[in-house]
């Protein structure tokens, strides 16, 4: 590509549940920064997709500098965080383009109709989109570039993977369509008899290494045994010859049950609805409950929030930023909280969750959980003490469940030791 010219305009739409598309607004940008303009008709017949942030009118909004890099919330939310903008600028640079020069509008436009949640970009960037026309792909080839990638044994980048890459986090996945007679057939669009799915593979590099994924499964068993929501999922074998043990595939709770595969739920996480900037401390956990009962207009949310934040605590889950809490809006415009996700052992290098325990990033006393337990709406701290016994008691059985999907005896020795430690630190939350 000789020439690149910075977009200026896009036209963001949303897909409703049964895979209609509705215009929402516009967005601008010019030297002054990012601007956005509901539509009117969207402001008469649906609801405002960032409550916390935009007014819903159609008066032109300016996008604050930070904490999301010059763009609102609700459109940050639609960029992948290090490993997408990763593969991202790889294929920029390909195409002769500095991604100094790229902004973040041109990003959203790269990303096109490919990005979690229900919105998408128009006009999307001749990088990014492929429509209906792109050939389907293979998962496994897919799977053995992005560790190549990601352990540095290459610098090329498979438009493909480039195009479902487009999730955030900073450890290689995708995007993708999967046959359910046929795991390796993959597509980055949606295709009749495909359903959607996030993959995450695994690499040597990783903390955990290969068992990575194998980890995360147990992990959503103990949680799913804690009585928390989760994302359906399965193991994908990956190729003969590949050191992977297993790929983690969640089937995308942002995606409808209908028919055609192609309805979509609006999603926002916590960092664009609360501004909180998830690469920071920017979160406790007493504000998220209380944002999630105002959005969720629910005060039951707030002990579901609460069933999440303790089984964090005690799984040793420290990665609990901003980004991994979600809500989902639906086309009445109810909302709630998203399944858990990126639950799995994830020690910080000081020890502290990135989400505090009213003000504490570790260990929190008696007192501070009970106010958390009030603020969620229990009736007496008896009923959020049995809550915690019930994750403290799904959570033993971390090295049966991990045996039982492959874990090595070392790995799971490991994180065995690191539970029984955070265990004993906060006994007096469900002793006491």
């Amino acid at each position: 590509m000789s020439e690149f010219t910075p977009v200026r305009q896009l036209e963001v739409w949303r897909t409703l549940g049964d895979g209609r598309q509705v215009a929402v607004g516009r967005l601008a940008q010019n030297r002054q920064g990012v601007f956005f303009q509901y539509d009117d008709a969207y402001c008469q017949a649906f609801h405002n997709l960032a409550p916390f942030q935009l007014a819903f009118d159609t008066r032109l909004q300016a996008a604050p500098r930070s904490p999301h890099r010059g763009l609102h919330g609700l459109f940050a939310d639609s960029l992948p965080d290090g490993w997408g903008m990763m593969l991202m600028d790889r294929l920029f640079r390909q195409h002769g383009i500095s991604p100094h020069d790229v902004t973040p509008m041109d990003r959203l436009a790269f990303v096109g109709e490919h990005g979690m949640g229900a919105l998408r970009y128009s006009p999307a960037s001749a990088l990014g989109a492929d429509g209906d026309t792109a050939p389907e792909c293979s998962l496994r080839e897919l799977g053995e570039q992005a560790r190549r990638l990601f352990e540095g044994q290459t610098d090329t980048v498979l438009a493909s993977l480039a195009q479902a890459g487009s999730s955030g986090g900073a450890r290689p996945k995708v995007l993708v369509y999967l046959s359910p007679e046929t795991p390796d057939r993959a597509s980055t669009h949606p295709r009749t008899g495909l359903e959607p799915w996030l993959v995450k593979f695994t690499s040597g590099t990783l903390a955990l290494g290969h068992e990575e994924g194998l980890c995360e499964a147990a992990y959503l068993t103990l949680a799913q045994r804690s009585g928390i929501e989760t994302p359906s999922w399965k193991l994908i074998t990956p190729p003969e010859g590949s050191p992977a043990l297993g790929w983690l595939a969640l089937r995308r709770f942002d995606c409808s049950a209908s028919s055609s595969e192609r309805g979509r739920y609006h999603m926002s996480s916590a960092c664009a609805l609360l501004d909180a900037d998830f690469r920071l401390p920017s979160l406790d956990y007493e504000d998220l409950i209380k944002a999630g009962q105002v959005l969720c207009a629910s005060p039951a949310v707030g002990r579901q929030l609460f069933r999440r934040a303790l089984f964090n605590l005690f799984a040793c889950n420290q990665d609990d930023h901003s980004k991994n809490w979600a809500f989902l809006l639906d086309d009445e415009g109810q909302w709630r909280p998203s399944p858990g996700y990126d639950l799995t052992f994830s020690p910080s290098p000081y020890g502290e969750h990135a989400t505090a325990f009213k003000g504490y990033g570790k260990a929190p006393p008696l007192k501070a959980v009970q106010v958390l337990a009030d603020q969620a709406g229990f009736a007496r701290w008896r009923e959020a003490r049995e809550t915690i016994e019930e994750v403290v008691t799904a959570i033993s059985g971390w090295s049966s469940t991990a045996r039982a999907l492959g874990v090595s005896d070392g790995v799971r020795r490991e994180i065995q030791q690191r539970l029984n430690a955070t265990l004993e630190e906060n006994r007096p939350l469900w002793r006491g």
